[in-house]
């Protein structure tokens, strides 16, 4: 086989369902069960509605973390920018009277062009990604703020309707978010572009030897990322019925939690779609479950911390003996 053929056999490994997600999936399956037999109502149409629609949304804002961490960077700001896009789309929907096929491509483009804004001041000034993406999350919260004066916007009841209704029990929502999986799977599989993000990721120095603009890799990863955070403040709007400004403040944690349990590769160059996709849905699971449980909720940041602490742990630990 030759070079290029083993190069992309081993970035084709790196985005397809591999060992880990099968772990992943396993997983998935044992919560679900157990949690199925010690609730009465977890089967329940109406449980699994709703239960749909929050893994959709979970996954959703762990792949626009993701896009960033596979170039090896990260978005602080991916909740900032939700928030921002979502008072883009209550004035649009509401002060301006605007249709929604015009209001939510305005709100794409701006959480676009929010992205944007991180990738160009990071490969501009050099400055490292952290840095840049916790700076604009206050920004954006603060235009968001002095902007809405922290009052939700009214949406036409029609806006509702891919938010809160479904297809044969199945949320259009999540019906949204298995689309975006898709495309993304097929990109960094298939494209050329999805490939160069990988490599950016996987070593810098090497893919910029090989002819790749690592600067356009990351800020083509920072666009898709606003872009993906932008969605997912259009779907929460249409759930909640109103364009509530306080939307993405608390997405900032669950963006990582899915992702890391999800195989994304917190030094770049790996992720899976369909792993994130298993990530989100171990995640509700596991918040539901505790529900049931009538666990304290005060503590839930702990025991979502833990998690995360022994998902690294466990893929340190798988990595090590790949290495062996």
């Amino acid at each position: 086989m030759s070079k290029d053929g083993k190069e992309a056999r081993a970035l084709e490994k790196r985005t397809v369902i591999t060992g880990r997600t099968i772990g992943l999936m396993t997983a998935a399956l044992i919560l679900f069960g157990a949690i199925a037999l010690v609730s009465s109502t977890f089967l329940s149409s109406y449980t699994m509605f709703v239960l749909s629609r929050q893994i959709a949304f979970f996954t959703l804002i762990a792949m626009a973390q993701a896009v960033c961490l596979v170039v090896g960077g990260m978005n602080l700001s991916v909740g900032a920018i939700g928030s921002m896009c979502t008072v883009v789309l209550g004035l649009s929907l509401s002060n301006a009277g605007l249709d929604g096929w015009i209001a939510v491509p305005l709100t794409l483009l701006c959480g676009a062009i929010a992205g944007l804004a991180n990738g160009m001041l990071i490969v501009k000034l050099r400055i490292d990604s952290f840095i840049v993406t916790l700076s604009m999350m206050f920004i954006f919260m603060g235009l968001r703020s002095g902007i809405s004066g922290g009052q939700p916007y009214p949406v036409p009841t029609s806006f509702g309707i891919v938010g809160q209704r479904g297809f044969m029990g199945i949320p259009y929502v999540f019906m949204v978010m298995l689309a975006v999986l898709a495309v993304m799977s097929y990109m960094y599989r298939n494209t050329v572009f999805g490939r160069r993000m990988l490599a950016t990721g996987g070593n810098a120095d090497a893919a910029r030897l090989s002819g790749i603009n690592n600067n356009n890799m990351i800020i083509g990863a920072n666009v898709l990322s606003g872009l993906l955070a932008a969605l997912a403040a259009v779907l929460w709007t249409s759930e909640l019925g109103s364009a509530a400004p306080e939307t993405g403040d608390s997405w900032l944690i669950v963006t990582f939690a899915v992702a890391i349990i999800g195989g994304t590769g917190l030094k770049g160059g790996v992720i899976s779609p369909y792993g994130i996709f298993m990530g989100g849905i171990i995640y509700t699971l596991i918040r539901h479950g505790l529900i049931e449980m009538k666990a304290n909720p005060y503590y839930m940041n702990v025991y979502i911390g833990v998690l995360i602490l022994l998902t690294i742990a466990i893929d340190r630990l798988r990595e090590r003996y790949d290495e062996r």
